[in-house]
């Protein structure tokens, strides 16, 4: 669904298409290491930060588009973030906190307020160094087992990954294996990416050095109970290339996550260009997708939507893969290398941050919508959450994630370009709480807060009256009978509050919902985990005894 665009410049190299956006070197002054772009200090407004291992530099994002430059000294960090940046509210306080992963283990850096109602909005650091030894790669705030609370997970070079499991008042406990054992590690770049469309995050690993066994790429699928099962192979997603980082993006705009896998090293495999085949497979597309002849090769791998066409483009060793919408992309050479990615003067175009500078889009004339999702009963920034647009172009799909590409951290927030579209008829929100909420009537070219409980319950729009659940009421079984062609369904059983209870594949007519308390449910069936519009969500309410 690629759009007319205004170019606003023309660069043109041997085999390179002509550019879609530029953007503008502004030196802003970092003095450390500036591994990124995070809203520190709850405004939904993108500061750059910039840390040391007794220092944490951030520059806030002002209304008026100036920085506000505050130098905050922290507790002495027994491990400098020498290899990744992570950043999340993980204790609920309305501020940003952080992960530093270093090569000898984790130190945590919890953002802290001792005087709310002056200006300075962090005044301090608490800092937690594990003692374990950890040689950290890509690092991640996501809810694990889905309490609520953020957890974080580490990729471990040299031994199984290790994760920490937050006890709902920002402690920590460590915990290694299940999630990633391969025992001399080789886990670099981890994703944490809904990519069965089943309403919880799985998680891929790009994998990298050593022997062919060691480099196969993960993906481990969340079993819905805090358990995860890697199933790679079967989705055909292993292959023992090295790669330190993949970005995840539905780049067919077919309503399924799909992957770009960037190799770090040509001589051990390709780059490849995974499709979402939404069946549990996926298959290699870049043989035909403008992509065969990119051979550049880096570290790190990420995808935004730059230049707002409504089609999610790759950034890429100093290229942007521009996507077409339809796995093939056009290439424009000259771009910013990778960094961390926001937007630094909010006017909903993608900016980059790295090596001491601000690259500024400088847009063209596309609309854009851009989202700020502020959890209630998940956790506070709604890390986890699957954000859905629908405008006359179609739908488009974004995950929120902490920790992406390999080394260093980008927005929380969620953009999406619309082309010409001038207005968005739906969004819809799918909480990692498992409620689903529906938002209407927000205007495009702005920035909205979307925060849980205030949408409409996205349950009764879609009720047909060829889903004939029976018995209705039901004490143990409820049987389905309908005229549809489902293609390996999902379901999901909703209590009237809109929390989900109960979710599965459909295997058959018949679903076992003898664990429920008595009460009114909504049954949800989904063809193929898929939401392309309306009319693809079949749901019936029913009552249990």
């Amino acid at each position: 669904m690629k759009k007319n665009q205004l170019l606003l410049f023309s660069l043109f190299l041997s085999g390179l298409a002509s550019a879609q956006v530029s953007f503008t070197t502004q030196s802003i002054g970092t003095n450390y290491s500036d591994r990124g772009i995070v809203d520190m200090n709850g405004d939904h407004l993108d500061d750059v930060i910039s840390v040391s291992g007794n220092t944490v530099q951030i520059f806030y994002q002002n209304a008026n588009g100036t920085f506000t430059e505050a130098n905050i000294s922290t507790p002495t960090a027994n491990h400098t973030a020498s290899w990744s940046l992570a950043a999340a509210d993980y204790d609920d306080n309305g501020l940003t906190d952080l992960l530093y992963g270093g090569g000898q283990g984790v130190t945590f850096m919890k953002a802290m307020d001792s005087n709310p109602g002056d200006n300075i909005p962090i005044d301090g650091f608490v800092e937690d160094s594990g003692t374990e030894y950890v040689f950290s790669q890509r690092s991640n705030f996501v809810d694990i087992n889905n309490d609520g609370h953020l957890d974080a997970f580490v990729c471990h070079d040299v031994e199984p990954n290790v994760y920490y499991i937050n006890d709902g008042n920002g402690n920590f406990t460590f915990n290694q294996g299940g999630l990633g054992d391969y025992a001399s590690g080789g886990h670099y770049g981890s994703v944490w990416v809904d990519f069965d469309n089943d309403r919880d995050v799985d998680m891929f690993i790009a994998k990298c050095g050593g022997e062919s066994a060691r480099r196969d790429n993960e993906m481990h699928v969340n079993n819905g109970d805090g358990t995860f099962t890697e199933i790679g192979a079967s989705l055909g997603l292993e292959d023992d290339m090295s790669t330190w980082s993949s970005a995840w993006a539905d780049y067919d705009n077919d309503g399924d996550m799909d992957a770009w896998v960037g190799a770090s090293t040509l001589g051990q495999g390709f780059h490849r260009l995974m499709r979402n085949n939404g069946n549990g497979t996926f298959t290699d597309v870049i043989s035909g997708s403008g992509l065969e002849g990119f051979t550049d090769t880096n570290i790190e791998n990420q995808t935004y939507d730059f230049d707002n066409d409504g089609n999610t483009d790759i950034i890429s060793s100093g290229s942007i893969l521009y996507g077409n919408g339809d796995m093939t992309f056009t290439i424009q050479g000259g771009a910013p290398f990778n960094g961390g990615f926001g937007d630094l003067n909010n006017d909903g175009f993608i900016d980059v941050m790295g090596f001491g500078s601000m690259r500024i889009n400088n847009g063209n004339s596309n609309n854009w919508i851009k989202f700020y999702t502020v959890g209630v009963e998940s956790n506070s920034q709604g890390i986890g959450a699957r954000v859905e647009i629908l405008s006359d172009s179609g739908t488009q799909i974004r995950d929120v994630r902490s920790g992406e590409g390999f080394g260093n951290i980008s927005t929380l927030n969620t953009h999406f370009g619309l082309g010409t579209d001038d207005t968005v008829e739906s969004v819809t929100v799918y909480w990692p709480s498992g409620i689903i909420e529906v938002f209407e009537g927000l205007a495009v070219n702005e920035a909205h807060v979307l925060e849980e409980g205030a949408g409409a319950l996205g349950l009764n729009d879609t009720r047909v009256e060829n889903l004939i659940l029976y018995p209705n009421p039901t004490t143990d079984f409820l049987n389905i009978s309908t005229e549809i062609n489902f293609e390996e369904p999902i379901f999901t059983v909703f209590d009237i509050t809109g929390r989900r209870v109960m979710h599965s594949k459909l295997v058959g007519s018949q679903i076992d919902v003898s664990a429920l308390p008595a009460g009114n449910y909504v049954l949800r069936i989904i063809n193929n985990g898929r939401r392309l519009d309306r009319k693809a969500v079949k749901t019936q309410k029913f009552t249990k005894r």
